[in-house]
């Protein structure tokens, strides 16, 4: 059984999700999932690792991969990919796996929301 506060960690602090059983989650070597692409308005500002942000760089945010992890990214609905390295945290839009920069939305064909599989390296 897991505790109310890996629950809360976890955001899955609802009522009624105590005595729930959580199985390990998806490794990144095999995630899939939504993607989604921000840019312009970041432009220039911190990232979470403190680098300054670069639309035009092949980076990407992902809520647990370590600062530094370079990743595949492959979008499955056309089989292009491209190798991003995590330096951000996100996405807080609920469902997605993970944020690109704009050139790696660019370079995988991803224009708004696409689903990808993610290959850690």
């Amino acid at each position: 059984m897991v505790s109310k506060a890996k629950l809360a960690i976890l955001g899955l602090a609802a009522a009624g999700a105590v005595g729930v059983t959580l199985q390990a989650s998806t490794p990144a070597e095999a995630q899939s999932g939504a993607a989604s692409w921000y840019g312009p308005g970041f432009q220039g500002r911190r990232t979470a690792n403190g680098e300054r942000f670069n639309t035009h760089a092949l980076t990407a945010a992902h809520r647990r991969l370590p600062f530094g992890t370079r990743v595949r990214v492959t979008n499955t609905s056309n089989g292009r990919s491209v190798v991003v390295r995590i330096n951000d945290r996100g996405p807080y839009v609920g469902g997605r796996v993970i944020d690109l920069s704009q050139a790696s939305a660019r370079a995988i064909g991803l224009s708004g929301v696409a689903r990808v599989r993610l290959s850690r390296l």
